[in-house]
């Protein structure tokens, strides 16, 4: 049996167990961890703000209104998603370095020695079926006795492979979400500042017809269109940092998935021997 250090305990390795909440499968993250991490991190942000002398940029996030509020605490969100995915996928690649395969000298996988790489799998790590890569030899290796033909073996590992290439996908199904709203909550902010900087001329429109105080408050208007704007630059240029570091995680998580399919490919199907290879269709 391995060494206590260097047996994969998922329970007690998995950042979300380790805070105390229920550690979401594979790299999947746990919303209500994620979130509460996000409003706390927000508050401590605003509360920094509060005790820095104000500036322009300070007054980005604190003077327009409602929506910089919500968009700081989205954008966070989803950092702390991208975060914990990323601590996530360092435990899963840790399967990877795992000895699955007895180490003997010509040592060949059949349904005689399945036993013993199925008992190895639970030495290596105390939950198999919270690792990507152990899952799927556990899955493969445990319909091999009903199975006839290394390539049915293989076909099982690809459908597997297949199916957590999809987990994988909806597994940024919210964060997704959290950037198509980034940006709709700067364009509502313009919007609202547009709105009342318009109205505010308006209303001076209807109450004078003094030149000197028209002019006044076309340049209220200007300054408003001006402020309104920065909302939406600000939801933009968050939405774009957000949407690098998901390609940056997304990719690093396709190439791990690629390193599954090829171990699965040396260590199992390459070591395969079975009674009834291609002996019928």
């Amino acid at each position: 049996m391995p060494e206590p250090s260097s047996r994969l305990v998922w329970s007690l390795r998995d950042i979300e167990q380790r805070m105390g909440f229920r550690g979401s499968r594979f790299t999947r993250v746990n919303g209500l961890l994620s979130s509460l991490i996000a409003a706390a991190m927000t508050i401590a942000i605003y509360a920094t703000l509060m005790v820095v002398e104000p500036n322009v940029y300070t007054d980005m996030l604190t003077e327009r209104g409602f929506t910089p509020y919500v968009i700081v605490f989205f954008t966070i969100w989803s950092l702390v998603i991208l975060m914990i995915k990323l601590s996530k996928l360092r435990l899963q690649r840790r399967a990877l370095e795992l000895d699955l395969i007895p180490e003997e000298t010509g040592f060949v996988l059949s349904v005689a020695t399945v036993d013993r790489v199925m008992d190895r799998l639970f030495q290596v790590s105390d939950d198999p079926k919270s690792f990507v890569l152990l899952n799927r030899v556990h899955i493969a290796l445990s319909n091999l006795r009903n199975l006839g033909r290394v390539t049915d073996v293989g076909e099982i590992l690809r459908s597997q492979a297949d199916h957590d290439e999809s987990t994988m996908e909806t597994s940024y199904n919210a964060i997704r979400g959290l950037v198509w709203a980034i940006p709709i909550l700067g364009f509502i902010g313009t919007v609202s500042g547009l709105s009342a900087a318009i109205g505010g001329f308006g209303k001076v429109l209807s109450e004078t017809d003094d030149p000197a105080q028209l002019i006044d408050a076309l340049k209220g208007v200007t300054g408003g269109l001006a402020t309104a704007f920065e909302t939406t630059l600000v939801a933009l240029v968050a939405a774009l940092a957000v949407q690098m570091l998901i390609t940056f995680v997304k990719k690093r998580e396709e190439e791990f998935l690629d390193e599954c399919a090829e171990h699965c490919q040396r260590v199992i199907v390459n070591r395969l021997r079975l009674n009834q290879i291609e002996t019928s269709d």
